[in-house]
């Protein structure tokens, strides 16, 4: 595979859904990762449970499966699939919160916008549900982590690609 080519552009340069019928069908996996930074007294409403609208991470982990499965219709060149699996996990870490977001799909195309959707989306519901208290939660380290199956084989961020 050339890794120097834009595969969402035609030889006019035109942008194009890529072809994938000729793919085969293997287990594709791929985890992304994400954080939103906020003051402490935001954490401590998320942590606690006390936020005005419920139980924030609850939420926000249901929306995040939900963005993963939305990412064809906001992402327009993505192709729609029938994803496998979504999970969503947060952990706290100093005056933030990470979210991991795992996508898994037995399919032609990969599923790395699928789990970096499912981050965005995530931890944008939780600046959503904390904005009153403070808006200058900042969302940053957005990436993939890792992803597995396909012709492109396996990427693991800070490892070198071949």
């Amino acid at each position: 595979m050339n890794h120097h080519v834009l595969t969402h552009f035609d030889a006019k340069g035109q942008a194009h859904m890529v072809d994938v019928g000729d793919k085969a069908n293997t287990r594709r996996v791929a985890v992304a990762r994400g954080r939103i930074s906020m003051l402490p007294g935001t954490l401590a409403l998320i942590t606690s449970g006390s936020a005005k609208k419920g139980d924030v991470l609850g939420i926000a982990r249901i929306a995040g499966i939900q963005g993963a499965k939305k990412t064809s219709d906001l992402i327009p060149l993505c192709h729609p699939i029938g994803l496998t699996r979504v999970a969503v996990e947060f952990d706290i870490q100093d005056s933030s919160v990470v979210c991991t977001a795992t996508a898994e799909v037995n399919g032609q195309t990969g599923v790395e916008m699928e789990a970096l959707t499912a981050v965005q989306v995530a931890l944008l519901t939780i600046y959503d549900m904390c904005k009153a208290v403070d808006r200058g939660m900042v969302i940053t380290d957005v990436k993939l982590l890792e992803k597995h199956g396909g012709k492109s084989g396996s990427f693991v961020a800070g490892r070198p690609t071949a």
